[in-house]
């Protein structure tokens, strides 16, 4: 057997933890250092991993360590990527990149110099329900598409400190929804119109974000995409795309924890929709990670890239303007 792959993870919170243990799963690679500001954190998952804590320095500077995932606060991204490219460890980092173009820019020119492998989180696309929605899309099932109905809404609204610094609802959670529409649309978005509001809490626009968002999309050829988010669902995490074309129509609908339902005199009824991301997305995660460490150990591309990262975050920044001004808005093109 290969050498296992060694991998560091920046981060102990919720989604540090989701990868650690994927990683420790895998039989090709292994959790080398853990690292965080939260000593207590970074220690519970390094003994859940079989890890050492360890400084950023340690890290960057052990030859060993051939890769890292970055699931840090969004700040701190651009120097974790740079000093991993610079000496010369693959990465994978949680969306968003940055929140900032600019600085998303100078994390891919530091990859591209590095030449070293980057992929970012957009684990919605290794969900096996909508790879097989795209695979359909592609082999021609529903002909030409023309339109997609994108559909995202969260159980519950999330800390006010965590809205506080998220960049808002477009760059946190619709960032998602904008790379799905990226992969089904299958060409560049040439115009945004957007529009939110608070209806869940009233909190949330004191700063200056929205707990409700929608977002319509137009490509050069005129397909469209419908996008709707919302923080608070009563029945669960909602997670729903449907894909209109010229020769019929696809969907991908909730998961529930059983398919069971109960038919009788009152109706029919079924359990509700998973609870949250980490339960709606396990194999999702499982799968990014594990295309990650093949990709890193045997020299092949990464499926979803700083491209990726880049393109949702400018739909992102044209939802956010276009909310701002009320008006139609032209995405950047870098």
């Amino acid at each position: 057997m290969s050498e296992r792959l060694e991998i560091a993870v920046f981060g102990a919170g919720r989604m540090g933890r989701v990868h650690g243990q994927n990683v420790t799963r895998h039989p090709a690679a292994r959790v080398r250092y853990v690292v965080d500001v939260d000593t207590k954190s970074a220690q519970a998952l390094a003994a859940a991993t079989g890890a050492e804590v360890a400084s950023v320095e340690t890290v960057l500077a052990d030859k060993a360590v051939r890769a890292a995932i970055i699931t840090t606060p969004t700040p701190s991204h651009l120097d974790l990527i740079v000093g991993c490219a610079h000496m010369g460890k693959a990465i994978f980092c949680e969306k968003p990149i940055d929140l900032s173009i600019a600085r998303v820019n100078e994390c891919l020119a530091a990859v591209e110099r590095a030449r070293v492998p980057f992929a970012v989180g957009f684990q919605r696309r290794f969900d096996p329900t909508f790879r097989a929605l795209k695979h359909a899309v592609d082999a021609g099932a529903i002909g030409t598409v023309e339109v997609v109905r994108i559909t995202s809404r969260d159980p519950k609204p999330p800390p006010h400190s965590y809205v506080a610094s998220s960049g808002g609802l477009f760059r946190d959670m619709m960032i998602h929804d904008f790379d799905m529409a990226n992969w089904f649309l299958g060409e560049p978005t040439t115009m945004v119109f957007a529009t939110g509001s608070c209806l869940v809490d009233p909190e949330i626009a004191k700063f200056g974000d929205v707990d409700t968002g929608i977002a319509v999309l137009r490509t050069a050829s005129g397909k469209l995409c419908h996008i709707d988010n919302s923080r608070h669902a009563a029945y669960g995490y909602d997670q729903r795309i449907e894909v209109f074309g010229s020769k019929g129509l696809l969907q991908a609908g909730n998961q529930t924890a059983t398919t069971m339902q109960l038919w009788n005199e009152r109706g029919v009824t079924s359990d509700k929709a998973l609870p949250f991301f980490p339960e709606r997305y396990v194999e999702a995660y499982a799968a990014e990670i594990a295309h990650f460490i093949d990709a890193v150990s045997h020299g092949t591309p990464v499926e979803v890239g700083g491209e990726a990262g880049r393109a949702s975050l400018a739909l992102a920044d044209a939802a956010q303007k276009s909310r701002d001004s009320g008006q139609p808005v032209t995405p950047s093109n870098g």
